[in-house]
């Protein structure tokens, strides 16, 4: 048994994200004591923020604008960074983009650190910080660069397990770097919070460099790629920074077969809504909990979010394999979005310290969503294309931190005085519209992959070498080899397909002879395909 092939990239993201929450909760305690030190400076008042109710509200309003700031530079700087990174990833490797941003953490927490120890210091220092983590590609680059990874390690079988595996370490690290920073702060200081969030992302760096095996199929696969692009360019690859900006573009907006593409764009609009919310809610919770009639303490607040992210987390990992094997993929990714209405709607007229926390225990089946839909986006797309697919999910989704952020942290003190939990209803119906878009999904997927009706042809890509088929849908087995398959054979498509007792006809088409949409349709006898070749799939009665 290889450990190294069984436990690969979950360290990373485990390290990465509990440092970040760790960080997060532990910069916006800072922000609102910078903040009351610079108004007023008084320990009766800043000691005890939530007893003074006019002073309170003063700080947190700043602190609201402070945090606003703070994540716009922060996302902003990322996107250019993740837009080159995916697409070059797929060429050069996955481990690159896991370092850089441990390395801008490293150097911002630094700064933070500087600003603790330095009290003269302005609040705005903070920018200069979220600069540096924006530069090196923040945690975009991370997830880019770790989903990337394992969907080049897994096959159809095993790639949504993997994901919700991954993505459980979303909500473990959660867990941990919230309890960490709530006692941190509890016991220590702020620089020994800020130390810890220094110290998680050096032990990634060497982990990574250390233990992390690079993925094998991204060079076999980039191999392969590099030898079509080579031929379509006359033997020259520009290796420029707006060819790895135009292979990210050309995945969002290539044509694709049948509702492929209409599908993807429905899955990019639900993870839009969903990171929309999510930064949203991370930007305002505090100033939410905090305030009257609440008064959570910062240990309180701490222990909320770790038993939040702790349900999360060992719900991907005990309830939702189980689930898996006994429903669909879609019906999870809807009981997902359920529950997370149902929690925000809870938390919005949360007057005691229960009804908080039966709002997080209603959340725990939400991460269902994001792992299916991540499953999905990736069958969609080639293999080749997996680190730009991911890096298209990155920007939208430090776009949507910044639209979160934005759109939150200004309805906030407008309705703080009459409906403080407004903002969790206004979250509560983007999940309506994601249910909306995933139904639809649901029914672009049926119509896409069962074919619609008999003897509609769907046109997909395999490689012509002896390897496994792919399955031309986006959760499938591996169906036979190209050895084994000549122009007309007829295949049984009773596990190919999502309709039954149906079969596939298969017809070779050399890859030169494609052109745009026109797809050959006979092959002359005796003629050989090239090394990549398309088909022409039609379904017929068994």
């Amino acid at each position: 048994m290889n450990l190294r092939a069984i436990i690969t990239v979950e360290p990373v993201m485990f390290l990465y994200l509990a440092s970040t929450f760790l960080c997060s909760f532990t910069f916006q305690r800072f922000v609102l004591v910078k903040i009351c030190e610079e108004l007023y400076n008084k320990e009766d008042i800043c000691g005890d923020l939530s007893s003074h109710q006019e002073e309170s509200l003063v700080v947190q309003s700043k602190a609201s604008y402070i945090l606003l700031l703070y994540t716009a530079v922060l996302t902003s700087l990322s996107i250019p960074t993740s837009l080159l990174l995916g697409a070059w990833s797929d060429q050069a490797g996955r481990k690159l983009g896991m370092i850089l941003p441990s390395i801008g953490a490293s150097f911002g927490g630094a700064i933070l650190i500087v600003m603790v120890q330095v009290k003269e210091m302005s609040v705005y220092w903070c920018t200069f910080a979220a600069a540096l983590m924006g530069i090196f590609g923040n945690y975009v680059a991370i997830f880019l660069s770790v989903f990337s990874y394992i969907v080049d390690i897994t096959n159809d079988e095993n790639r949504t397990m993997r994901i919700a595996i991954v993505q459980s370490m979303i909500y473990i690290g959660g867990t941990v770097g919230y309890l960490l920073s709530g006692w941190l702060l509890q016991n220590f200081t702020f620089t020994h919070a800020f130390g810890v969030y220094c110290g998680c992302q050096v032990a990634s760096i060497f982990y990574v460099l250390l233990w992390l095996q690079e993925s094998n199929r991204t060079t076999e696969w980039m191999h392969q790629i590099d030898e079509i692009s080579l031929a379509a360019s006359d033997g020259i690859l520009k290796k420029s920074l707006f060819l790895y900006a135009s292979r990210t573009w050309e995945t969002f907006s290539k044509v694709r077969g049948e509702q492929d593409r209409f599908k993807l764009y429905l899955t990019f609009l639900c993870f839009l809504l969903m990171y929309v919310c999510n930064s949203g809610e991370q930007s305002i919770m505090i100033l939410f909990l905090t305030y009257p009639p609440l008064h959570f303490s910062t240990e309180l607040y701490g222990v909320y979010n770790a038993v939040k992210m702790f349900l999360g987390g060992a719900t991907l990992i005990g309830l939702f394999p189980f689930m898996l094997c006994c429903t669909k993929e879609m019906t999870l990714a809807k009981v997902g979005v359920l529950v997370r209405l149902v929690s925000c709607v809870l938390l919005a007229f949360s007057t005691h310290t229960w009804m908080v926390f039966l709002s997080a225990v209603m959340n725990s089946l939400s991460g269902f969503t994001s792992a299916v839909l991540s499953s999905v986006a990736s069958g969609i797309v080639e293999r080749n294309e997996q680190g730009a697919m991911f890096s298209c999910l990155a920007s939208i989704e430090a776009i949507c931190v910044i639209i979160g952020a934005t759109i939150f942290d200004v309805l906030y003190p407008q309705m703080l005085t009459s409906l403080p939990g407004f903002c969790f209803i206004v979250m509560a119906g983007f999940q309506v519209i994601i249910l909306i878009l995933i139904q639809d999904s649901t029914h672009a997927k049926e119509k896409g992959v069962a074919g619609g009706e008999l003897g509609q042809r769907m046109s997909f890509k395999f490689l012509h070498r002896g390897r496994a088929l792919r399955r031309p849908d986006n959760g499938g087995r591996w169906f036979g080899r190209a050895a084994d398959m000549q122009h007309g054979t007829t295949l049984l498509g009773t596990r190919l397909l999502a309709r039954p007792k149906l079969s596939v006809v298969v017809q070779w088409v050399p890859e030169k002879q494609l052109q745009s949409s026109q797809w050959p349709t006979s092959l002359k006898e005796g003629e050989e395909c090239c090394d990549v070749v398309s088909t022409t799939l039609s379904l017929v009665p068994s």
